[in-house]
């Protein structure tokens, strides 16, 4: 028996089988997990293709997460697939314009950029959580993805604004729906090969970073410790953790220079 047998997860932004969100439907559904998958617009064929690798292959929904309609229909669009009760979800959407908010353009960037990734990135965690609030039972785990906004990062600018916002957002969460048993917790990842990490300029300098100074080493080209970690915060088996930043980087957090 698995570790999230019985449970159903939605997995959000699927895009490519390298991506983080791939990877845990894949996991979560060896652990014995019926998994939804989303994700929107021109991209959204791309997930049905790909989600269609996975076995089973899971229900794919359209859900553009700053779409308010979309959010409001979303606990009918999950009940015509089945499901009475959702145990966990998996927020893995960001975006932010790599033409001026990334890639060194921090100090000229103007609002309206900023407004969209703070919304896309770190706002819909909260909007996505209330959406399928009506469906939680008694417990429920929502797991974000992050790359460490506590610092500053060459190139990553208002992304990493936008994260530090999601990582708050998350702790917030566990204040507030903690007393109905919904926890939300955070995985920070180091750099992986993902469509997100290439569209921003500059980006492959965080693989000599992780390459020089990561205790346990990292190979950017694998996110399953990444996505096991999200997987074991989706289970029972933390059942007293919330508000919490788990660190999944080869352990370079933990080093100086």
């Amino acid at each position: 028996m698995g570790i999230l047998e019985g449970k159903t997860i939605l997995v959000t932004g699927v895009t490519m089988n390298t991506s983080i969100a791939y990877k845990v439907a894949e996991i979560a559904a060896a652990e014995g997990a019926t998994v939804l998958v989303s994700n929107f617009g021109r991209a959204l064929a791309l997930t049905r293709r790909i989600a269609s690798r996975l076995d089973p292959a899971p229900a794919v929904l359209e859900l553009d997460v700053t779409d308010a309609e979309h959010l409001a229909d979303l606990p009918a669009r999950l009940r015509e697939n089945g499901v009475e009760r959702l145990d966990g979800i998996v927020h893995s959407v960001a975006y932010a314009n790599p033409e001026t908010a990334l890639g060194g353009k921090f100090l000229t960037t103007p609002f309206e950029d900023v407004s969209a990734a703070m919304h896309v990135s770190a706002y819909s965690l909260v909007s996505l959580t209330m959406a399928c609030r009506e469906l939680f039972g008694d417990t429920a785990s929502v797991v974000g993805l992050t790359f460490d906004a506590r610092i500053s990062w060459p190139t990553y600018d208002w992304m990493g604004v936008s994260k530090a916002a999601l990582e708050s957002a998350s702790r917030y969460l566990a204040r507030y729906l903690g007393p109905e048993g919904v926890r939300s917790n955070i995985v920070a990842a180091g750099p992986l090969e993902t469509i997100a990490k290439k569209a921003i300029p500059g980006s492959e300098s965080f693989n000599d970073i992780w390459g020089g100074r990561a205790p346990l080493g990292w190979d950017s080209s694998d996110a399953t410790p990444t996505a096991k970690a999200v997987v074991a915060l989706l289970s029972d088996w933390f059942p007293s953790t919330s508000g919490e930043m788990i660190h999944v980087d080869g352990g370079l957090h933990s080093t100086g220079a």
